[in-house]
């Protein structure tokens, strides 16, 4: 049995590093561990993901967008996703379509009914087992981006919204998380990163036994 793991969170929040940071651990206690990010995973979602994030295509459509980001995930999922999940593996994805329904749906005010009938033809219906949310003040997400120190980091045509619009995504992401509390796993992500490294590791504990029955020696190295 495979284990579909997602991280979301606003800008800024440190989801890529601490997603990063887990498949690195899993795969040193054993696991088989498929790293992936949305949109993107794939040489299609790639192209994609040029589309949608680049500072250049301002005039996008908000439909057009919906249905890019659907599409990069639909190619994700059937090309990645669910065949590591049928070989038992872990499946760690930096962001998912939870992202969908805080940034278009919250974010942009589109019908959230009408993204989540796009998000399941494009999935096939696949939920995450797990989401870890990544809690943030949108306003120090966005600072932290900003930083001399970030300036790897990628700032893209969504991070380049007003500050209102990412109050509506994290309005919106608190709104998802309280409305399915069994699969959300809630984290400060103002800690340091090695705090917030641990408190992940230790929440998808239970997720990892239920999925992989894991013997009392992986789950003594996986506990900080």
């Amino acid at each position: 049995m495979g284990l579909f793991i997602t991280f979301e969170g606003s800008e800024g929040c440190g989801k890529s590093t601490q997603a990063r940071l887990l498949a690195e651990h899993l795969r040193s206690v054993g696991y088989q561990v498929s790293h992936v990010r949305e949109p993107g995973g794939t040489a299609i979602g790639d192209q994609i993901r040029s589309i949608v994030l680049g500072m250049q295509n301002t005039e996008i459509d908000p439909t057009a967008e919906s249905l890019l980001f659907s599409a990069s995930r639909a190619q994700l999922v059937n090309q990645i996703i669910r065949p590591q999940l049928a070989a038992g593996g872990i499946v760690i994805c930096d962001r998912y379509a939870d992202s969908t329904y805080a940034y278009q749906g919250y974010g942009l005010g589109r019908d959230l009914a009408d993204l989540r009938t796009v998000t399941t033809k494009a999935t096939g219906g696949l939920v995450p087992h797990v989401t870890i949310w990544l809690r943030i003040d949108p306003a120090v997400g966005l600072r932290r981006k900003l930083h001399p120190d970030a300036s790897a980091i990628e700032w893209n045509r969504l991070d380049a919204h007003e500050l209102a619009f990412h109050q509506r995504v994290a309005h919106g992401y608190e709104m998802l998380a309280n409305a399915d509390p069994t699969r959300w796993v809630t984290c400060d992500a103002e800690q340091s990163i090695e705090a917030l490294a641990a408190h992940i590791r230790t929440s998808v504990l239970p997720f990892l036994h239920a999925a992989h029955g894991a013997i009392s020696s992986v789950t003594e190295r996986t506990t900080p």
